[in-house]
């Protein structure tokens, strides 16, 4: 028997993670705990649920191109290790038992939070509201490809935080405008997510019923969130993102512990 109250829930859960990940990052601490409350484990939600962002994130970066190009050399200079990177992540995963995932998990989504919870930090380290002219320099590149070959491999194994971590690596080649960093952001994780997602479906780990469903509130959640990024209150969505993650990971430690 199809449970519709479930179902209607994880697509809200694909509205608001990727709606969150457009304007303030972290959407993964609610679509991928959504999945293991529906009853799915974890090893399983996980996957499904880089399906579900990676999509909001390609629906995002539509959202954004239309107010805030996207950088194309930049785009270009990472592109190939965010590919790389995701693809070694996820054969990782795939090499992970999946009862030492599940005890893992609880760390990683308190890491995720921590993370979370230092973005503001991180913008002010790196000037992030600054809006002037910006140039990279090819040591810049290079440092930010480096970082971003680590960053797209915890992605690939497992993306909560994974917005953020790349705003760190932008800032290491030179990039200030955050409205800048959040257009180049979406489609490169829109990259990590779906390779990533890829190379699971093909290893029988993704559920495709509910990455359908969920993927569905993401293409809406992603577009709308790019689009209202420079009217909403970041810093609400932020503090609510926040707490979703400390309660999340209470209950994460509580269920696997």
């Amino acid at each position: 028997m199809v449970d519709l109250v479930g179902l209607v829930g994880l697509v809200i859960a694909g509205v608001a993670a990727c709606a969150i990940n457009s304007v303030a990052g972290g959407g993964t601490l609610i679509s991928f705990p959504a999945l293991v409350a529906y009853g799915e484990p974890t090893l399983f939600s996980n996957a499904t649920s880089m399906g579900a962002t990676g999509v909001g994130s390609l629906s995002s970066a539509l959202g954004y191109r239309r107010g805030t190009p996207v950088q194309r050399g930049l785009f270009l200079t990472l592109a190939v290790p965010s590919l790389v990177g995701a693809l070694l992540g996820a054969v990782i995963l795939v090499n992970t038992p999946a009862e030492l995932f599940r005890r893992v998990v609880p760390f990683l989504v308190l890491f995720a939070t921590l993370l979370l919870a230092s973005r503001n930090i991180i913008t002010r380290r790196f000037g992030g509201e600054f809006h002037g002219e910006e140039h990279v320099t090819i040591v810049g590149r290079v440092l930010g490809g480096l970082v971003q070959l680590f960053v797209a491999m915890y992605g690939g194994y497992f993306s909560a935080g994974l917005g953020l971590m790349m705003l760190g690596s932008f800032s290491m080649m030179g990039l200030r405008d955050i409205h800048k960093m959040n257009a180049l952001k979406t489609p490169l994780g829109a990259i990590i997510n779906l390779v990533s997602f890829v190379f699971l479906a093909i290893e029988g780990l993704v559920i495709w019923p509910l990455a359908v469903v969920m993927s569905a509130g993401g293409i809406v959640g992603g577009y709308a969130g790019a689009r209202l990024a420079m009217r909403v209150n970041p810093r609400l969505v932020h503090i609510v993102a926040v707490a979703v993650g400390l309660l999340v990971s209470v209950w994460f430690f509580v269920k696997s512990y």
